[in-house]
């Protein structure tokens, strides 16, 4: 149904992160090892990225074509470096059509949000029943027909309201499941600090140190991009967060 990537670390390019790694999401985009659902990711794809010495708010590159085929994505992601980033491929949940307003990364100010997953019902009375728990403003900001871009709508109020990013998302899962219930792992971050939830699909967490600068790497994704043992599964049901330069902390979301 997607698969995620987020990083927190020293600078890297996106071609190390994307498209180098043996089972990246370059490979997830046309077979995925460990995903629940679906078989495929090729209706669309998208990647944020930020540099604070520039502006607070990320850049954003998407388009509604698979990535293996996007030439000028390839040709820039090897130099295209930074210390936090988001990307996701997309498997698009039916009836929702592929077209880039649909793709993740979402963005909003210095956020970026994706999320791997379905909110049930979605087209049968669960998106009204979740836009009228939206403050008119972040209703009204939202372009596509995603469900995934009302869960950012709805994480949005809640750090709007003063919530953490973990608290935003936590309280977005319990929303969703009153409502409707559904598959909700979510990321969300603003480029210093990013949380993630696994409900319902694969999630793994990966810390290594950063090369020559002392400053740990932090990886939560889909799926590893690679075959070494230092990937740890993110128990259903969990959310994990980190900010930049400390170590990630995984908690169980209340039930």
């Amino acid at each position: 149904m997607c698969r995620l990537l987020a990083y927190l670390g020293p600078e890297t390019s996106l071609e190390s992160l994307i498209l180098t790694p043996a089972f990246g999401l370059l490979k997830q985009s046309y077979e995925p090892r460990f995903q629940r659902r679906g078989r495929i990711n090729a209706d669309g794809f998208g990647v944020g990225w930020y540099q604070p010495d520039l502006r607070p708010e990320p850049a954003r590159y998407r388009r509604a074509v698979p990535l293996w085929s996007d030439r000028s994505f390839a040709s820039f992601a090897g130099v295209v470096r930074s210390g936090a980033i988001l990307a996701s491929v997309r498997n698009a949940t039916p009836p929702s059509p592929s077209e880039e307003s649909s793709t993740g990364p979402f963005l909003s100010g210095r956020w970026l949000f994706a999320h791997n997953g379905e909110v049930a019902g979605y087209t049968s009375g669960a998106r009204e029943r979740l836009l009228a728990e939206l403050t008119p403003a972040r209703a009204r900001g939202i372009e596509g027909t995603a469900d995934s871009e009302v869960l950012f709508a709805l994480a949005l109020d809640r750090i709007d309201a003063g919530a953490t990013p973990a608290e935003a998302l936590a309280g977005v899962v319990t929303t969703v499941l009153q409502v409707a219930g559904g598959r909700l792992n979510m990321i969300l971050t603003d480029g210093s600090s990013v949380a993630a939830t696994a409900f319902g699909d694969s999630l793994y967490l990966l810390e290594r140190s950063g090369a020559g600068s002392g400053r740990p790497a932090v990886i939560i994704a889909s799926e590893p991009f690679d075959d070494l043992d230092d990937w740890v599964p993110v128990a259903d049901g969990s959310l994990v967060q980190s900010v930049a330069g400390r170590p990630a902390e995984t908690a169980v979301m209340a039930s």
